[in-house]
Protein backbone atom coordinates (compact mmCIF):
# COMPACT_ATOMS: atom_id res chain seq x y z
CA UNK A 1 0.00 0.00 0.00
CA UNK A 2 1.44 3.49 -1.12
CA UNK A 3 1.11 6.28 0.93
CA UNK A 4 -1.33 7.96 -1.34
CA UNK A 5 -3.28 5.26 -0.53
CA UNK A 6 -3.13 5.76 3.46
CA UNK A 7 -4.28 9.47 2.87
CA UNK A 8 -7.15 8.94 0.40
CA UNK A 9 -8.21 5.44 0.77
CA UNK A 10 -10.50 5.51 3.72
CA UNK A 11 -14.32 5.55 2.64
CA UNK A 12 -15.85 7.70 5.13
CA UNK A 13 -18.71 5.51 7.42
CA UNK A 14 -21.69 6.14 8.24
CA UNK A 15 -22.47 6.14 11.76
CA UNK A 16 -26.12 4.58 13.36
CA UNK A 17 -26.96 5.16 17.29
CA UNK A 18 -29.96 3.41 18.18
CA UNK A 19 -31.84 3.69 21.10
CA UNK A 20 -28.66 3.91 23.21
CA UNK A 21 -29.20 4.17 27.14
CA UNK A 22 -25.49 4.94 29.22
CA UNK A 23 -25.72 4.74 33.40
CA UNK A 24 -23.20 5.54 35.74
CA UNK A 25 -23.50 3.50 38.48
CA UNK A 26 -22.35 5.23 41.93
CA UNK A 27 -21.89 4.38 45.44
CA UNK A 28 -24.85 6.37 46.57
CA UNK A 29 -26.85 6.37 43.52
CA UNK A 30 -26.85 5.82 39.60
CA UNK A 31 -26.65 9.21 37.17
CA UNK A 32 -28.52 8.41 34.14
CA UNK A 33 -26.23 10.56 31.35
CA UNK A 34 -28.44 9.33 28.46
CA UNK A 35 -31.71 8.38 27.79
CA UNK A 36 -32.66 6.58 24.67
CA UNK A 37 -30.95 8.23 21.96
CA UNK A 38 -31.05 7.71 18.22
CA UNK A 39 -28.98 9.38 15.26
CA UNK A 40 -27.56 8.46 12.37
CA UNK A 41 -24.06 10.62 10.95
CA UNK A 42 -24.33 10.39 7.22
CA UNK A 43 -21.13 9.71 5.29
CA UNK A 44 -18.70 12.44 5.72
CA UNK A 45 -21.22 14.67 7.21
CA UNK A 46 -19.85 16.74 10.32
CA UNK A 47 -22.25 17.15 12.64
CA UNK A 48 -22.28 19.11 16.03
CA UNK A 49 -23.64 17.66 19.37
CA UNK A 50 -24.25 21.09 21.56
CA UNK A 51 -26.30 21.00 24.97
CA UNK A 52 -25.35 22.39 28.77
CA UNK A 53 -22.34 20.81 30.27
CA UNK A 54 -23.56 17.47 32.09
CA UNK A 55 -25.94 16.60 29.20
CA UNK A 56 -24.41 13.72 28.06
CA UNK A 57 -22.60 14.38 24.81
CA UNK A 58 -18.77 13.52 25.64
CA UNK A 59 -20.84 10.09 26.69
CA UNK A 60 -22.17 9.60 23.70
CA UNK A 61 -19.00 10.71 21.66
CA UNK A 62 -16.96 8.23 23.84
CA UNK A 63 -19.44 5.44 23.27
CA UNK A 64 -19.03 6.42 19.43
CA UNK A 65 -15.46 6.31 19.75
CA UNK A 66 -15.37 2.54 21.67
CA UNK A 67 -14.86 3.76 25.02
CA UNK A 68 -16.92 3.08 26.68
CA UNK A 69 -20.50 0.77 26.00
CA UNK A 70 -24.00 1.65 26.64
CA UNK A 71 -25.76 -0.36 29.03
CA UNK A 72 -29.19 -0.38 26.19
CA UNK A 73 -29.26 0.41 22.79
CA UNK A 74 -26.54 -0.31 19.61
CA UNK A 75 -23.90 1.49 17.76
CA UNK A 76 -22.92 0.63 14.69
CA UNK A 77 -20.25 2.15 11.69
CA UNK A 78 -21.15 1.21 8.41
CA UNK A 79 -23.27 -1.48 9.70
CA UNK A 80 -20.53 -3.07 12.04
CA UNK A 81 -21.06 -3.17 16.18
CA UNK A 82 -19.07 -0.82 17.62
CA UNK A 83 -17.63 -2.97 20.41
CA UNK A 84 -14.50 -1.22 21.45
CA UNK A 85 -11.92 1.19 20.18
CA UNK A 86 -10.50 1.08 16.78
CA UNK A 87 -8.28 2.96 14.22
CA UNK A 88 -11.13 3.31 12.14
CA UNK A 89 -12.50 5.45 14.79
CA UNK A 90 -9.70 8.78 15.56
CA UNK A 91 -10.46 10.49 18.64
CA UNK A 92 -9.33 13.88 19.07
CA UNK A 93 -10.30 15.35 23.27
CA UNK A 94 -9.91 18.93 24.62
CA UNK A 95 -6.58 18.64 25.98
CA UNK A 96 -4.24 17.10 23.41
CA UNK A 97 -2.49 14.33 25.14
CA UNK A 98 0.45 14.74 23.62
CA UNK A 99 3.45 12.66 24.61
CA UNK A 100 6.10 15.17 26.50
CA UNK A 101 9.19 12.81 25.88
CA UNK A 102 8.91 12.32 21.98
CA UNK A 103 9.46 15.18 19.32
CA UNK A 104 6.23 16.33 16.66
CA UNK A 105 6.93 13.29 13.95
CA UNK A 106 7.39 10.95 16.64
CA UNK A 107 3.70 11.69 18.36
CA UNK A 108 1.91 12.12 14.61
CA UNK A 109 4.12 8.39 13.94
CA UNK A 110 2.57 6.77 17.49
CA UNK A 111 -1.08 5.74 15.79
CA UNK A 112 0.77 4.32 12.63
CA UNK A 113 2.57 1.87 14.79
CA UNK A 114 -0.33 -0.16 14.20
CA UNK A 115 -0.37 -0.54 10.43
CA UNK A 116 1.62 -3.36 9.59
CA UNK A 117 1.12 -2.62 6.17
CA UNK A 118 3.48 0.28 6.15
CA UNK A 119 6.98 0.52 6.24
CA UNK A 120 9.07 2.34 8.61
CA UNK A 121 9.75 4.39 5.45
CA UNK A 122 6.08 4.89 4.65
CA UNK A 123 5.08 5.78 8.37
CA UNK A 124 7.37 8.88 7.88
CA UNK A 125 6.31 10.32 5.23
CA UNK A 126 1.87 9.93 6.03
CA UNK A 127 3.35 11.83 9.22
CA UNK A 128 5.35 14.35 7.15
CA UNK A 129 2.00 14.75 4.90
CA UNK A 130 -0.04 15.50 7.76
CA UNK A 131 2.48 17.59 9.29
CA UNK A 132 2.39 19.85 6.29
CA UNK A 133 -1.72 19.64 6.29
CA UNK A 134 -1.66 21.46 9.48
CA UNK A 135 0.94 23.55 8.60
CA UNK A 136 3.89 22.05 11.00
CA UNK A 137 6.46 20.73 8.71
CA UNK A 138 8.64 23.31 10.19
CA UNK A 139 8.58 22.30 13.91
CA UNK A 140 8.51 18.36 12.52
CA UNK A 141 11.70 17.76 15.07
CA UNK A 142 10.53 19.88 17.86
CA UNK A 143 10.13 18.71 20.98
CA UNK A 144 6.58 19.02 22.61
CA UNK A 145 7.77 22.07 25.06
CA UNK A 146 8.77 24.23 22.58
CA UNK A 147 5.22 24.61 20.97
CA UNK A 148 2.78 26.78 21.64
CA UNK A 149 -1.25 25.85 22.77
CA UNK A 150 -2.53 25.84 18.95
CA UNK A 151 0.60 24.37 17.99
CA UNK A 152 0.07 21.34 20.38
CA UNK A 153 -3.81 20.95 18.90
CA UNK A 154 -2.60 20.85 15.44
CA UNK A 155 -0.48 18.22 16.56
CA UNK A 156 -2.79 16.44 17.95
CA UNK A 157 -5.09 16.81 15.02
CA UNK A 158 -2.33 15.48 12.92
CA UNK A 159 -1.67 12.65 15.09
CA UNK A 160 -5.87 11.79 14.95
CA UNK A 161 -5.53 12.31 10.71
CA UNK A 162 -2.05 9.88 10.30
CA UNK A 163 -4.05 6.94 10.70
CA UNK A 164 -6.35 7.84 8.24
CA UNK A 165 -9.88 7.08 10.30
CA UNK A 166 -13.10 6.36 8.51
CA UNK A 167 -14.68 8.91 11.47
CA UNK A 168 -13.00 11.46 13.34
CA UNK A 169 -14.60 11.90 16.94
CA UNK A 170 -13.53 15.93 18.74
CA UNK A 171 -14.16 16.42 22.01
CA UNK A 172 -14.15 20.51 22.62
CA UNK A 173 -10.76 20.35 20.95
CA UNK A 174 -10.22 24.16 20.84
CA UNK A 175 -11.78 24.98 24.17
CA UNK A 176 -9.04 25.81 25.99
CA UNK A 177 -7.42 28.35 23.07
CA UNK A 178 -7.94 32.11 22.22
CA UNK A 179 -9.49 33.73 20.16
CA UNK A 180 -7.38 33.86 17.17
CA UNK A 181 -5.73 30.64 17.76
CA UNK A 182 -9.28 29.28 17.30
CA UNK A 183 -10.12 30.98 14.29
CA UNK A 184 -7.42 29.63 12.71
CA UNK A 185 -8.28 25.81 13.34
CA UNK A 186 -11.69 26.50 12.12
CA UNK A 187 -10.58 27.46 8.74
CA UNK A 188 -7.97 24.24 9.08
CA UNK A 189 -10.45 22.03 10.36
CA UNK A 190 -13.07 22.90 7.60
CA UNK A 191 -10.22 22.43 4.91
CA UNK A 192 -8.73 19.35 6.27
CA UNK A 193 -12.88 18.29 6.21
CA UNK A 194 -13.96 18.80 2.92
CA UNK A 195 -10.59 17.60 1.10
CA UNK A 196 -10.82 14.11 3.04
CA UNK A 197 -14.27 14.51 3.41
CA UNK A 198 -14.17 12.67 6.82
CA UNK A 199 -17.07 11.88 9.21
CA UNK A 200 -16.56 14.05 11.96
CA UNK A 201 -18.59 13.93 15.48
CA UNK A 202 -18.10 17.21 16.97
CA UNK A 203 -18.98 18.12 20.49
CA UNK A 204 -19.09 21.92 21.64
CA UNK A 205 -20.90 24.03 24.22
CA UNK A 206 -20.30 26.66 22.26
CA UNK A 207 -23.50 27.81 19.71
CA UNK A 208 -21.31 29.95 17.23
CA UNK A 209 -18.40 27.42 16.43
CA UNK A 210 -20.60 24.35 15.82
CA UNK A 211 -22.63 26.58 13.20
CA UNK A 212 -19.32 27.62 11.65
CA UNK A 213 -18.23 24.25 11.66
CA UNK A 214 -21.26 21.81 11.30
CA UNK A 215 -23.20 20.54 8.47
CA UNK A 216 -26.02 19.50 11.20
CA UNK A 217 -26.48 20.99 14.92
CA UNK A 218 -27.76 18.28 17.44
CA UNK A 219 -29.09 20.38 20.71
CA UNK A 220 -29.24 17.83 23.61
CA UNK A 221 -31.53 18.36 26.92
CA UNK A 222 -29.59 18.20 30.43
CA UNK A 223 -29.16 14.70 31.74
CA UNK A 224 -30.52 12.68 31.06
CA UNK A 225 -29.04 13.51 27.70
CA UNK A 226 -31.71 13.45 25.08
CA UNK A 227 -31.68 14.93 21.30
CA UNK A 228 -34.34 17.56 21.20
CA UNK A 229 -33.96 19.32 18.12
CA UNK A 230 -31.98 19.74 14.98
CA UNK A 231 -30.67 22.33 12.98
CA UNK A 232 -29.44 21.85 9.53
CA UNK A 233 -26.48 24.43 8.41
CA UNK A 234 -26.81 25.62 4.58
CA UNK A 235 -24.71 27.97 5.17
CA UNK A 236 -21.77 27.88 1.99
CA UNK A 237 -18.08 26.96 2.85
CA UNK A 238 -15.38 27.93 3.71
CA UNK A 239 -17.16 29.70 6.51
CA UNK A 240 -15.67 32.75 9.36
CA UNK A 241 -17.22 32.50 12.63
CA UNK A 242 -17.20 36.36 12.40
CA UNK A 243 -19.98 36.24 9.59
CA UNK A 244 -23.00 37.63 9.75
CA UNK A 245 -25.16 34.79 8.47
CA UNK A 246 -23.23 32.49 11.00
CA UNK A 247 -23.78 35.21 13.82
CA UNK A 248 -27.63 35.22 12.76
CA UNK A 249 -28.30 31.29 12.81
CA UNK A 250 -26.44 30.66 15.75
CA UNK A 251 -28.91 33.73 17.54
CA UNK A 252 -31.71 31.52 16.72
CA UNK A 253 -30.19 28.24 17.71
CA UNK A 254 -29.12 29.68 21.43
CA UNK A 255 -32.86 31.11 21.63
CA UNK A 256 -34.28 27.77 20.95
CA UNK A 257 -31.97 26.01 23.25
CA UNK A 258 -32.67 28.36 25.71
CA UNK A 259 -36.29 27.29 25.87
CA UNK A 260 -35.82 23.98 25.92
CA UNK A 261 -33.60 24.63 29.01
CA UNK A 262 -36.68 26.39 30.21
CA UNK A 263 -39.06 23.70 28.98
CA UNK A 264 -36.88 21.38 31.14
CA UNK A 265 -36.94 23.29 34.20
CA UNK A 266 -33.11 24.73 34.00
Amino acid sequence: MTIEDELHNAAPAKLTVDRVTKVYRGKRQDVKALDDVSLTVGEGEFVCLLGPSGCGKSTLLNLIAGLEQPDAGTLTADGELIEGPGRQRGVMFQEHALFPWLDVTQNVLFGLNLKPNLSDEDRRGVARAFLEIVGLTPFANSGIHELSGGMKQRVALARALAPNPQVLCMDEPFAALDAMTREQLYDDLQKIQQQRRKTVVFVTHNVREAVCLGDRVLLFTPRPGRIRAEFRIDLPRPRNINDVAVAQLATTITTELKRLLKAENV
